[in-house]
């Protein structure tokens, strides 16, 4: 019954009693617009028509005029935060949209791990999050969800509507992206929208065009609908039916929790998420926007049987954002879960999102950044492991020692390493590796991570680059 209510509501706000102009329904009742910037509105009209835009805000009215297929775009000039307001359309029969805010637009993109909703899916709860959809309510706070669509050609608009946070509409709403949203809108206090487009299990392939994909020969691009053996890996159906109709929304970064379907194929995904971000950017037109993302959390594959250590694909996430400008990695080491691919610690995963982009796209002062690995030296039988961006220095967070890290010598094996800490090194050591050649944290399928600083993980890491 709720269900139906709410596509009613999603319905009954798209629907423009005999008018002309008809827009995407990305554009409808109680969205968010970007603040202090030009948003882009497109839409149709009839053919040839000239179309005025009037915003109530300033009580401005813009001029365009729709093509032979009766398609229109402008920019509009968006003030600070606030609202609500209304935004006139009129080809000679007027279109109005109400209950419109103005404040920090967010998309929120990836698989499962973003797109499960705070009730959790079944039998796999999030954490807190029934005491927390209790307490969601918040008219300043909207929500829109993309709905699943899978494409062999490019589509001009998605299913879905903008709801406000409120208990009932909380709980279907992405974990991930709800907890993000909530820390903006509480440390900079204007309104906040959420866009959703993810697909649970969907690859990154799915999320690039075929043009992307050229320098990734076994990403197999299909020719026809017929090629398209699964909805949500297949290469291109996705940023066809789900992202395709968002390119040009105004908004000010993107979130994206994906990474699990690709550890097989982990040796290209720097470089494909890498190409997947400055392609989602040249086609906005939004110069180098902010891009944050999660490295994926840990599990143990072998119960999938993936015969994969999934570390190697959290070490090429943590290459992106050296190597992609305005990218930074959330680490997530301690919030994993052995036995679930679908950590129930989505808390965590937003909230160190929101940290990146509150200390790096809104300068709130004070924010703690993730360190990272640097280096090793190796002095006789010990090696010293230093880190990078870490002037509170490290440290255990479940004692003196940890039982996460390995040395190996020149045969390449590793064995376990006794560790401790000195003024943010760490040392390691083991009778078994008398002249240590190479180290690593954590890199394995499944570790609880425990080596953290300024409050938040470090990443898993090795010093070699040996074959697995």
């Amino acid at each position: 019954m709720k269900r139906t209510i709410l596509l009613a509501i999603c319905s009954l706000t798209a629907l423009v009693s005999g008018a002309r102009v008809t827009l995407p329904k990305i554009f409808g009742e109680g969205m968010v617009l970007q603040q202090s910037t030009k948003a882009n509105l497109w839409g149709e009209a009839r053919k040839s028509a000239t179309v005025k835009v009037t915003t109530s805000w300033d009580d401005r009215t813009y001029t365009t005029h729709s093509d032979g297929a009766g398609r229109w775009r402008l920019s509009i000039d968006t003030p600070s935060a606030g609202g609500p307001h209304v935004i006139t359309f009129d080809d000679g029969e007027k279109t109005t949209l109400g209950d419109i805010l103005i404040g920090e637009v967010w998309v929120c993109s990836g698989q499962s791990n973003m797109e499960m909703p705070m009730k959790g899916f079944k039998g796999q709860p999030v954490e807190g999050a029934v005491i927390d959809c209790l307490h969601s309510d918040d008219p300043l706070l909207r929500m829109f969800t993309v709905k699943r669509n899978s494409q062999f050609a490019p589509v001009d608009t998605v299913s879905g509507c903008w709801l406000s946070a409120s208990p009932s509409h909380t709980r279907d709403f992405s974990a991930t992206a709800y907890y993000f949203g909530r820390e903006l809108r509480q440390v900079l206090h204007v309104p906040v929208g959420l866009i959703v487009t993810s697909w649970g299990g969907s690859a990154c392939e799915a999320w690039m065009t075929a043009d992307w994909l050229r320098a990734f020969p076994d990403a197999k691009v299909p020719q026809s609908a017929s090629d398209i053996k699964s909805p949500n890996r297949t290469p291109t159906v996705l940023f066809n039916g789900m992202l395709h109709p968002l390119i040009g929304f105004t908004m000010r970064g993107v979130i994206w929790y994906q990474g699990e379907d690709n550890v097989p194929r982990h040796p290209t995904y720097a470089a494909m998420l890498g190409a997947m971000v400055n392609g989602w950017r040249a086609l906005w037109q939004q110069g180098d926007f902010p891009f944050y993302y999660c490295q994926i959390a840990p599990y143990d594959y072998s119960l999938i049987d993936w015969n994969v250590n999934s570390a190697l694909l959290r070490e090429q996430q943590a290459l992106v954002e050296h190597q992609v400008p305005n990218t930074s990695m959330a680490v997530l080491m301690d919030a994993g879960l052995e036995y679930g691919i679908h950590p129930r610690k989505k808390r965590e995963a937003g909230e160190r999102l929101a940290l990146l982009a509150l200390g790096k796209t809104y300068d709130v002062a004070g924010i703690p950044v993730f360190a990272r690995y640097e280096g090793v030296e190796f002095q006789g039988d010990t090696a010293v492991v230093r880190f990078d961006r870490s002037r509170e220095w490290v440290y255990f967070n479940r004692g003196t020692t940890s039982d996460l890290f390995e040395i190996a010598g020149a045969d390449k094996v590793f064995h376990p390493a006794k560790a401790w800490i000195n003024r943010n090194r760490v040392y390691l050591r083991s009778d078994d590796v008398p002249h240590p050649v190479a180290v690593r944290y954590a890199f394995r399928n499944w570790a609880d991570g425990d080596l953290f600083c300024d409050g938040l993980p470090v990443s898993s890491f090795r010093s070699d680059d040996w074959e697995e």
